[in-house]
């Protein structure tokens, strides 16, 4: 079975829940965001990590595990993918 999608809002716009909901209905998954202060530098601090462990074998995957666990923000409004 694929793993069904989900989206993880960072930023400014990650406030707003209005935002988060039409982002759920358009792509019809439910959104997350994280806390952590300069989310737009988080995928290249993962990134450095994973090529400083990279003689050791360690997936990307396992170094991402290490992050903060997502909070659910909001889910797709039933319906939604009618309109």
């Amino acid at each position: 079975a694929v793993p069904r999608s989900r989206i993880l809002a960072t930023g400014g716009a990650s406030h707003n829940k209005n935002i988060l909901q039409v982002l759920s209905d358009v792509f019809s998954a439910p959104v997350y965001t994280i806390d952590t202060a300069n989310s737009a530098c988080l995928g290249s601090a993962y990134r450095a990590i994973h090529g400083l462990v990279a003689e050791t074998n360690v997936s990307l995957v396992d170094v991402v595990k290490l992050a903060p666990e997502p909070r659910l923000v909001v889910t797709p409004t039933a319906g939604a993918e009618e309109v």
